[in-house]
């Protein structure tokens, strides 16, 4: 058993409340998306979470992975969560019936990965790319690929990888060399990615890659990039596998954190492939799977930060130091009022990442399943803003998060047998991959807000004032806070769309701060609907008192903790680009 408790009382209430599970059970094909169905996902996969997969944590962390003989390892724990993972039919939980999957809506499937992600990050990563695979695969892949590598996917015997990267590419895919030459039905791809995570192990039979190559007399530039599916042994025409691709395992990363799972450098020598989608059209087949990936990183956040407060809270309520006002002789750490601020920073802000991340899939699941032709619409423009808010806002926050966990912990915390160090190191690397926050600020401001001259945020800020106006009584302060909020982020949408074009150093010099403003006001949104529904259940004699009472209470708390940032970011969104730019190079250096 683990000290990792899956959250599923909030899950619950996220899902069934905010979500609004009774309009995605209305979708075609989503009928079986009950309360019931949500119950008994929730507690199976808790029960999977908590006592299979969490014990494997530390193990994962102090033992990492290793390359023999060309083969990459991982600790035999690892093999024995995965079986369990596969057995109980967990993998196809969100996929297409057709193929072997449950077809249940994301907004579930969400939740399953939330606690797979809390109970070990890096043993997460694995089914998470294959996920993200599938995903390409379904939406570009031809009738007889997806007959050859779907069903195996989705039943987690095979598991998949994303290969971009490359030593002269990290974010300008413009400039990958890997090449793809015809060779009958298929292809040879040669070329070296790195950075490619599970890109190799042990633990299924098969490791299925999507890699990014240029194809011969292809144009410069991210136009000339197709998209290939490289598997690690061939397949025959029979299911069976074959002999071994010319896929080889260079190296493993040494890496911060996150060292059970193995981050790969690989090499492609001739390796035989299979074109997924249209030459030239590779970039748009794996943002497919990149945004799939963007959604899943933004719910590692979550996740890593949920781990890591119960870490702290067990801890705070275990360790006796010092004395606090009202109590006599030493108390428990948990008394203290800056230890009550920094575990109900992370508590609330982590109620709030969980619902902003849930509410996004939530959306997707009605982009994806909607009939009404202009309710789709709208429901992906709200995914499509929704995603770099997911993926940049909730793991930067993650990162302070896992910061005051291991703060709370005092000197134990920087000692690495007190666990509470590896959730920090562990969410280092969310800003990081599937995009920088960098670049998710910049695709936020720039595709998202000023593509449509801030129309799809406009309709996002009505929204959220509309829950403001909605509040009143002993959630008024609520109302007020989130007002101002909305006013701040309306004032500096006005400034940037009244002032970018004069200099075309503003969007990337302020999007950081446009992200981070936009990102703590959703939180508010999320916190202030859940303080709503908490107050009607409380008033309709809902016997779970404490729950609904606490929910009022992280919403006020994030209100007056956390929600003020939103005017010091739009402050900085108004402060332009001049001051930054100003700065020479002599001066950077400080000479």
């Amino acid at each position: 058993m683990s000290d990792y408790r899956a959250p599923v009382k909030d899950m619950r209430f996220v899902i069934n409340e905010l979500a609004e599970l009774e309009k995605i059970a209305g979708l075609p094909g989503y009928e079986e998306a009950t309360p019931d169905m949500v119950e008994a996902v929730l507690e199976g996969a808790a029960q999977l979470a908590s006592e299979v997969i969490a014990p494997t944590n530390a193990i994962g962390d102090e033992q990492g992975a290793r390359v023999e003989n060309g083969q990459v390892i991982v600790p035999p724990e690892f093999h024995t969560a995965y079986k369990q993972y596969v057995e109980d039919g967990w993998p196809g939980i969100g996929f297409n019936p057709e193929f072997g999957g449950q077809g249940l809506p994301a907004l579930m499937a969400v939740a399953v990965e939330e606690m797979l992600q809390s109970a070990n990050l890096a043993w997460s990563l694995c089914p998470m790319l294959t996920h993200g695979a599938i995903h390409a695969l379904e939406s570009h892949g031809s009738d007889a690929l997806k007959a050859i590598y779907l069903e195996k996917m989705i039943a987690g015997e095979w598991t998949g990888t994303m290969n971009l990267t490359e030593p002269q590419a990290g974010s300008d895919l413009s400039v990958v060399r890997s090449s793809a030459v015809p060779d009958g039905d298929a292809w040879k791809v040669s070329g070296q990615k790195i950075f490619i995570t599970w890109g190799d192990h042990d633990i299924t039979e098969n490791v299925i890659h999507l890699v990014l190559a240029r194809t011969p007399d292809a144009p410069a530039g991210v136009k000339g990039l197709s998209l290939f599916i490289v598997p690690k042994f061939l397949v025959n025409e029979d299911s069976s596998l074959g002999e071994r691709n010319t896929v080889t395992t260079v190296s493993l990363e040494h890496k911060l954190g996150i060292h059970g799972s193995p981050t790969c450098v690989l090499d492609f020598e001739n390796a035989t492939g299979y074109l997924i989608g249209a030459e030239g059209d590779g970039l748009a087949c794996m943002f497919t799977m990149m945004n799939s990936a963007r959604l899943g990183v933004g719910l590692e956040g979550v996740s890593v930060a949920e781990r890591s407060y119960q870490h702290a809270l067990a801890y705070a309520l275990e360790r006796v130091q010092g004395r606090a006002p009202g109590h006599d002789g030493n108390v428990a750490i948990v008394e203290h009022p800056d230890v009550r601020r920094m575990l109900l920073t992370m508590k609330a802000e982590v109620e709030a990442m969980r619902a902003v991340a849930y509410v996004a899939n939530g959306h997707l699941d009605q982009a994806e399943r909607n009939e009404d032709a202009e309710q789709q619409a709208f429901h992906k423009a709200r995914v499509d803003l929704l995603t770099p808010i997911v993926k940049g806002w909730i793991t930067e926050r993650a990162q302070e998060l896992t910061s005051l966990g291991l703060q709370v912990h005092g000197g134990m915390g920087y000692v690495e047998e007190s666990g509470a160090a590896q959730y920090m190191r562990d969410a280092r690397i969310l800003t990081i991959y599937e995009g920088t926050t960098g670049i998710q600020a910049g695709d936020l401001i720039g595709r998202k807000v000023l593509r449509d001259k801030g129309l799809t945020l406009q309709k996002l800020l009505d929204e959220i004032n509309a829950v403001a106006g909605s509040l009143d009584g002993e959630l008024a302060d609520i109302a007020t806070a989130l007002a101002m909020a909305v006013e701040d982020a309306k004032a500096s949408l006005t400034w940037l769309l009244e002032h970018h074009a004069s200099d075309p150093t503003i969007p990337g010099g302020v999007s950081y701060h446009f992200l981070m403003l936009l990102g703590t006001l959703c939180g508010g949104w999320q916190m202030a609907r859940s303080a709503k529904v908490a107050r009607e259940k409380l008033t309709g004699g809902d016997a779970d008192t404490d729950f609904y009472n606490a929910k009022i209470l992280s919403a006020k708390f994030y209100v007056e903790q956390t929600l003020p940032k939103v005017a010091a970011h739009s402050r900085s969104v108004k402060s332009g680009s001049a001051t930054m730019m100003a700065f020479t190079l002599d001066q950077l250096r400080g000479e």
